[in-house]
């Protein structure tokens, strides 16, 4: 199959052989191409010189972009050089994740439908008693994947009774659904023998009463939810124990309908029954992430 490709890629009208994909305008394969997702576009991009010059056209990558690249582009550097560069660059530089705010926050766009994604570091957030040793410590961490930030440092909770985080973040999103996840870790991870291991020396309280988690945003939408977060009988939707994982928890969706204007979403976690202390907790970030990504991660 992929040689009967080649052949009809290399074709042209002359000689016997009849037409073939070389001689497809390349007006025309742009026009396809504004059908196509990113990792489409530059796979068919090594066909030939006229896909390859369609696969770098500013009309198909704009239309590929969010409508408020330019203020991602300003949150990330306001240097105008920036702004000189090709869609495709542009796309290229956003779809990696970016940190911005003192390298407290990251941006990124998703690779496959360009949707705007955001996480706010637990550095960024109030954290109540944060300044005392006898109850909270930074530590740092090396892990990363697409699905942990990559701020390496996470808010490690000893011993507190009166548990509060709260954050917020203003971004001018494109139209459309977004859910607010809050990533937390039940125990102390760290390394032995080249191994991830956790310690749940200090882990304790987080299945007398539940978390409560709230978001709400400047237009007046607001979500609330409860969880217990130490339920070891239960795994969390991608079959990962509670105890010793990273856990998303999903606290609730809010819709943009105006890209024009920033929105600012405000976001808390709270346990604050001081009838009982609580502790052994990391709390990484914050993310915001279009709801239909949230629902292709599930699916993975």
């Amino acid at each position: 199959m992929g040689a009967s490709l080649s052949n009809l890629t290399e074709r042209s009208g002359s000689g016997t052989g009849g037409p073939g994909l070389g001689d497809i305008p390349e007006s025309c394969v742009a026009c396809v191409f504004l059908y196509l997702t990113p990792p489409e576009i530059c796979n068919l991009a090594r066909l030939n010189r006229a896909f390859r010059g369609a696969a770098s056209s500013d009309s198909v990558w704009e239309a590929k972009l969010p409508p408020n690249y330019q203020d991602l582009l300003q949150k990330i550097s306001p240097d105008a050089a920036l702004q000189n560069l090709s869609k495709k660059d542009i796309f290229a530089l956003l779809s990696r994740r970016i940190l911005f705010d003192d390298a407290t926050k990251e941006v990124w766009l998703d690779r496959v439908t360009g949707g705007v994604c955001i996480s706010i570091s637990a550095k960024c957030m109030s954290i109540t008693g944060i300044e005392d040793r006898r109850y909270w410590s930074w530590i740092p961490t090396e892990e990363s994947s697409f699905l942990i930030c990559r701020f390496h440092v996470v808010a490690y909770l000893q011993q507190i009774w009166w548990f509060e985080v709260d954050g917020g973040v203003k971004l001018q999103f494109p139209a459309g659904a977004y859910c607010l996840l809050v990533r937390l870790h039940l125990g102390k991870f760290s390394k032995r023998l080249g191994r991830r291991v956790s310690n749940f020396e200090h882990t304790h309280g987080w299945d007398i009463k539940p978390v409560k988690f709230e978001l709400s945003t400047s237009d007046g939408q607001q979500a609330i939810c409860e969880c217990c977060l130490d339920e070891p009988e239960k795994d969390d939707s991608f079959g990962n124990l509670r105890r010793g994982s990273w856990i998303e928890y999903e606290v609730g969706e809010f819709i943009v309908n105006n890209s024009d204007v920033e929105t600012e979403i405000r976001f808390s976690m709270k346990q604050i029954d001081c009838t009982h202390s609580k502790g052994g907790l990391c709390v990484d970030s914050v993310s915001i992430i279009p709801s239909n990504l949230r629902e292709r991660r599930k699916k993975l």
